[in-house]
């Protein structure tokens, strides 16, 4: 027998199931088809720049990542607690001034919303922070725009704020998107920082699977089909264990189910990297188009943030787009042409170091969005399945969910209640 539980993936759920089952005194082996663990959480080296597989960041507040990393060796770099919105032919700050009590005169006066606007902000804050996940999951369910219309926002304050603030967040332009994960979200963003590991996000599963030693993680061993206990590889080789858990994304996971497989609605989007001898603006701001036109939804300065993104010199530049549908090249130009206006003729020396195009980033999180917890994990006697696309896309959920199915499996197989399990901590140093 080759292992008590093999594991296909080594996503951020498969990571977690694998330190999870190894604490429940099971031993792992998880089989990765690609050459490196993360599955989407990855960062690719080039010309000297890291570069994160699309827009991505981690909201230091998820209860499952505090469990689950070491925050002090990601060495996080945070964004500032609010963002610039490019409005009205300027930019303007906007704070978090729970946190930038100094900023409330700024707050006050913007032209992003009016003071009715601020007020019922502070409003949707409390309503955010009651309760706990599975009480803000089981509330009364809309659209987050229907949402934020009901509660009396402002159309300006929608426009300027809201939607290119969150659409970043769901890749989703008009906010149809569940009620629920919109609150989930803002509370995220309430109560903790948004930040990037200063050598990028790949450093975030690079830090669970360090946790593991060294034979339990097999890249390269594509699957080919799964029968009873039995994982065959491509390569023929058959490995044999107690228990089988599928951590893969939702296609794969019907592919080696056998079910027939319906891609469910996506949300795209594509990322530009460029590189330039300085960035545009100072500061760890993330920039919002506000002006409600063009294709750009945002703009951030990793290299800002930490020097290790980019080479000695140069500052790396990230510009995203809702979408994938567009040519790059022809995108690029557009690009160019709106950000002119943002930055002037500085724009015109970028040059473009990567694209990043993925037509299904998130799932569209349309509602109904259930508690996250409430899914079925267990498959079979002997087989289950875990991963966020089976819950809320977060890098909390999909470690949530990993964790559930290394309990479940720990538990089937060694008779030991899930309370205890759920006890289990994992070290952070």
């Amino acid at each position: 027998m080759n292992a008590d539980v093999i594991i296909v993936g080594a996503g951020l759920s498969g990571l977690a199931c694998a330190l999870t089952l190894r604490d429940g005194g099971l031993e792992p082996l998880i089989v990765e088809a690609s050459d490196g663990v993360g599955g989407r959480v990855r960062t690719d080296h080039r010309e000297g720049f890291l570069l994160d597989r699309g827009f991505q960041v981690l909201q230091t507040w998820y209860p499952q990542a505090r469990e689950m990393l070491d925050y002090s060796r990601l060495d996080l770099r945070a964004f500032y607690p609010g963002a610039l919105i490019r409005t009205q032919g300027r930019f303007q700050r906007v704070s978090d001034v729970w946190r930038k009590p100094a900023r409330l005169p700024e707050m006050l006066l913007s032209p992003v919303g009016t003071l009715t606007d601020k007020l019922r902000l502070l409003a949707l804050r409390r309503h955010c922070l009651k309760g706990d996940l599975e009480r803000l999951y089981r509330r009364p369910e809309s659209t987050a725009i229907e949402h934020l219309r009901a509660l009396g926002f402002s159309t300006p304050m929608i426009e300027r704020f809201f939607k290119p603030f969150f659409s970043g967040v769901f890749f989703e332009p008009e906010l149809n998107v569940s009620s629920r994960s919109f609150e989930f979200v803002f509370r995220a963003f309430a109560l903790g920082d948004t930040a990037l590991p200063a050598r990028g996000m790949g450093e975030i599963p690079a830090q669970l699977a360090a946790r593991l030693p060294n034979h339990v993680v097999r890249l390269g061993a594509k699957v080919d089909r799964i029968e009873r206990t039995d994982v065959h590889l491509e390569s023929g080789e058959r490995l044999k264990a107690r228990a089988v858990v599928i951590a893969t994304e939702a296609k794969e996971t019907a592919r080696l189910l056998h079910r027939p497989f319906s891609e469910p609605p996506g949300r795209g989007t594509t990322c530009f990297y460029f590189g330039a001898h300085h960035a545009p603006i100072q500061g760890s701001y993330l920039v919002l188009n506000g002006e409600g036109r063009g294709r750009i939804n945002s703009m951030l300065f990793p290299s800002n943030l930490s020097e290790y993104y980019a080479p000695p010199g140069r500052s790396l530049i990230t510009v995203n787009v809702h979408g994938t549908e567009e040519n790059p090249d022809a995108l690029e130009t557009r690009i160019r042409s709106e950000l002119y206006p943002w930055v002037g003729e500085q724009v015109r020396d970028w040059r473009r170091v990567a694209v990043y195009r993925l037509p299904n980033a998130l799932p569209a999180q349309q509602p109904p969005v259930p508690y996250p917890g409430s899914q079925e994990l267990r498959r079979s006697e002997w087989l289950w399945s875990c991963g966020e696309y089976q819950a809320a896309p977060s890098i909390q959920w999909a470690l949530h969910s990993g964790r559930r199915a290394g309990r479940e499996v720990a538990a089937a197989l060694k008779g030991t209640s899930m309370s205890q399990l759920a006890n289990t901590r994992h070290p952070t140093h």
